[in-house]
């Protein structure tokens, strides 16, 4: 109840400190594709006057059966996203308005842009200290405090490892591809502190590493330099990605596997796109 007050009353801006890292299961590791991608995930970091705002997006694998690249639907969803907050075509507290403004000019395009994917959108508002957060799918994030989580999304599954997800078909497909509304997302809104750490991430990371693992490295967070966070996001997500591969490891998504009657040991190869932040003081 104190550092709520304290938080309150406290006039100073925040912003956050972020870095981002990953790998594409079948790229070179740690090695960006063009703009903000790892294999078919992408993000994005932006900042305007008002807020911080960041975003990722798990393309669906799937599409590469029908020759469709699905890099191209996830990272031109982020890049467009991307361009809407820097030109201050947002709301901070709205979120799930900066999806659906970002999907709908996908939907314009003259040329169709075909592809599926998840979203995530985590948007700090400096002056009133608050996260407003939209998640579509199983990518997600988690807020840290303390050495705990106090806060993370939920995560959003038709049926097991079928998540919600943004598509565009192909004409005369509409009914066949799984398509969801931007507006189903789950959105919340909750006060941060100074030195909260907010983890944003495709499922590559959250399927291959249970909560208390990511705890554990994050606690070789002591500062909010840059150097530190990068460091940091570095570490999880190499971890990930030596999970995914290790036959023996009862990841998360094995385990959820076998909660859905399917026998299924080791790590889950995927592409893994971790975006770490630190809540700090705003400075110019």
């Amino acid at each position: 109840a104190v550092l709520g007050g304290l938080s309150q009353t406290d006039g100073r801006d925040y912003s956050l400190i972020t870095a981002s890292y990953g790998f594409g299961k079948d790229f070179s590791k740690g090695i960006l594709k063009k703009g903000m991608c790892y294999g078919d995930d992408a993000c994005f970091i932006a900042r305007h006057k008002a807020a911080d705002v960041l975003g990722v997006a798990d393309g669906v694998g799937g599409w590469r059966d029908y020759g469709v690249d699905p890099s191209q639907f996830s990272a031109t969803l982020m890049r467009t996203c991307e361009r809407l907050v820097k030109e201050g075509r947002f709301t901070p507290t709205n979120p799930v308005g900066i999806l659906t403004s970002g999907y709908y000019e996908l939907l314009q395009n003259k040329v169709p842009l075909l592809g599926s994917s998840t979203a995530c959108i985590v948007v700090l508002d400096r002056r009133s200290h608050q996260l407003h957060t939209c998640n579509l799918g199983d990518s997600g994030f988690l807020v840290v405090r303390g050495g705990e989580v106090v806060h993370r999304s939920d995560e959003q599954q038709h049926y097991f490892n079928t998540p919600f997800q943004l598509s565009i078909a192909p004409p005369g497909a509409e009914g066949v591809v799984l398509s969801d509304s931007p507006e189903a997302a789950d959105s919340s809104s909750f006060d941060v502190q100074l030195g909260d750490i907010i983890l944003t991430a495709t499922d590559g990371l959250f399927d291959n590493m249970p909560d208390y693992m990511i705890l554990q490295e994050l606690k070789k967070l002591k500062t909010s330099n840059y150097d530190s966070v990068l460091q940091t996001a570095q570490s999880i997500a190499k971890q990930a990605h030596n999970l995914a591969y290790d036959p023996n490891y009862m990841s998360p998504f094995a385990q959820f596997a076998c909660d859905n009657g399917l026998n299924v040991r080791g790590g889950k190869p995927d592409d893994i796109t971790v975006l770490l932040s630190i809540v700090a003081e705003y400075a110019d």
